[in-house]
């Protein structure tokens, strides 16, 4: 076993611990908590090993960072079939590439947005690239702060309604991240009562992506069933600019 793979699986073990102990502590089944890896930065080998760990979902935030990722992961691993998940803002302009290789985007924060993943989706399905709709979370806004990216409160309905009436997309729920600085607890709190607003209007709406290494116990107090976990899991990275 190389040392790479065994710190992996070291650090793999912990996070899952933690997923475990959080979902005890709430009074939820472990197996409700689904874990995405967020691999921006991480180098492909690192995927690979990640995929022979049993880990399946990856989170990238940089359209083409991820789109040679997605290429040389499928080189090294070319029977593993792993899903890909853009969790980062999106530029329309690059709504086609990543509609080549997402299996989902969780950062939809305008009608704009959605109207460029529609048409770049429904050109993939026309050529073959895709059969199906691409499944979008919304990204909610818990403090309204624009250099963040996200919606708030009071646009969050009226954007799902718009991505409803996309044929190309498909409307799974919400993601978010807790504002710097702030209470977890309180900042999910609003995050879990947005998600529930938006669920009693679009019942498919059920997925809340919420918790990162740092405060993934208090997301799922509130409700999140799904914790994009980076450093925990992968060690510290480069900081890149986007």
């Amino acid at each position: 076993m190389t040392d790479r793979r065994a710190e992996l699986e070291k650090r793999l073990a912990a996070v899952r611990e933690r997923i475990a102990a959080a979902c005890v502590a709430a009074g939820r089944e472990p197996d409700e908590v689904q874990l995405l890896a967020v691999t921006k930065t991480v180098p492909p080998a690192d995927v690979a090993l990640l995929l022979d760990l049993g880990l399946a979902a990856f989170g990238e935030n940089r359209v083409q960072e991820a789109t040679a990722k997605v290429a040389e992961v499928a080189r090294l691993r070319p029977a593993a079939a792993p899903r890909w998940h853009l969790i980062g803002s999106l530029q329309r302009n690059k709504a086609a590439e990543a509609a080549r290789w997402a299996h989902r985007v969780e950062s939809v924060d305008s009608e704009r947005l959605a109207d460029a993943l529609d048409r770049a989706v429904r050109r993939e399905q026309e050529t073959g690239g895709r059969v199906t709709p691409l499944p979008v979370l919304l990204q909610f806004s818990v403090d309204g702060d624009p250099r963040r990216g996200g919606v708030p409160r009071n646009a969050l309905l009226p954007l799902a309604e718009h991505v409803s009436s996309c044929a190309g997309l498909q409307l799974d729920g919400v993601m978010a991240v807790a504002p710097l600085g702030a209470d977890p607890d309180g900042a999910f709190a609003e995050v879990e009562s947005a998600a529930a607003a938006l669920r009693a209007e679009f019942p498919q709406a059920r997925t809340l992506s919420a918790g990162m290494s740092g405060d993934l116990e208090a997301a799922v107090r509130h409700g999140s069933v799904v914790v994009r976990v980076g450093t925990a899991l992968v060690g510290e990275r480069p900081l890149t600019s986007r």
